[in-house]
């Protein structure tokens, strides 16, 4: 339906259209209902970039669906025939797993992150996506059993209108599952935050050269001392880089060094970055 008007679609070839003149852009065969990525242009670039870094199937573990399941509190065979929108869903971490569970899937983003997520997911016929703005949701209210939004809150302008757009999604007696990044006092002694004040302002590609640089000047250190955690968390109030070799032992160096260079730009470039604390 259209998230303007709530007219119903139909498609005609390679647009959607509806009663009231309105047409939706059918571009590689994904809706897109919004016209540009807008400030999420550097996601768009970071998940098409890094389509496969975070997959479970591509890296041999069950990182993400450890996390999935734990937010969920319940096992994903659970989710067998119920319908699931993921809202900010990225190249698709969460989707393979949502979609290899038998969920009816509906997976949006307000940025080209959604090729990336079909290329991964590809012609799954419980897999729906969209390039759409989870504030103006193309989808009636109450329509989803589950609503799944993780690692996207403190991305948008107001997390608090976000969460109301999706709690309207929501069917009766259904879940709304959302996680949100945490503020803490170490933020004030790391110099990452002023690196991301002059990143954030480039234009997505130029913030991303810059930042691989950066990777590839502070990795190989982080990587030298990491297993001395005193050393780690040293260096980590003079780079800017994020790096988890303490906290998934189990990577190869290549791993590391790939999900540094993801996390990294992540890190440095997203536009909002709407921390909170536990009362905020």
């Amino acid at each position: 339906m259209s998230p303007r008007t709530g007219a119903p679609l139909w498609r005609d070839g390679d647009t959607l259209l509806s009663a009231a003149g309105e047409s939706v852009p059918v571009v590689r065969a994904i809706p897109r209902f919004v016209g540009s990525e807008g400030y999420a242009s550097a996601f768009g670039l970071q998940w098409n970039l890094h389509s496969q870094t975070q997959l479970d199937s591509r890296i041999g573990g069950t990182l993400s669906r450890a996390r999935l399941e734990r937010c969920l509190g319940m096992p994903l065979e659970q989710l067998a025939g119920l319908r699931v929108l993921e809202a900010g869903c990225g190249a698709g971490r969460f989707t393979e797993l949502l979609v290899q569970a038998g969920a009816l899937v509906h997976a949006i983003d307000l940025s080209s992150a959604v090729d990336a997520n079909r290329r991964n997911i590809g012609d799954a016929s419980n897999y729906v996506v969209a390039q759409a703005d989870l504030r103006e949701l193309p989808f009636p209210a109450r329509t989803f059993d589950v609503v799944l939004c993780l690692g996207v809150l403190q991305h948008t302008p107001s997390p608090e209108a976000s969460i109301a757009a999706l709690w309207r999604m929501v069917a009766p007696g259904g879940l709304l599952v959302i996680d949100h990044y945490a503020w803490t006092l170490s933020r004030l002694t790391k110099l990452g935050p002023l690196y991301r004040q002059v990143l954030k302002r480039l234009p997505a590609a130029r913030a991303k050269r810059i930042t691989d640089a950066l990777v590839d000047v502070f990795f190989p250190l982080h990587w030298a001392v990491r297993r001395t955690r005193i050393l780690q968390q040293l260096l980590s109030r003079v780079s800017p880089c994020l790096a988890y070799c303490h906290v998934y032992p189990k990577f190869t160096r290549a791993q590391h060094e790939d999900w540094c260079r993801l996390d990294t730009y992540d890190e440095l470039t997203d536009h909002f970055k709407r921390l909170r604390t536990v009362g905020s």
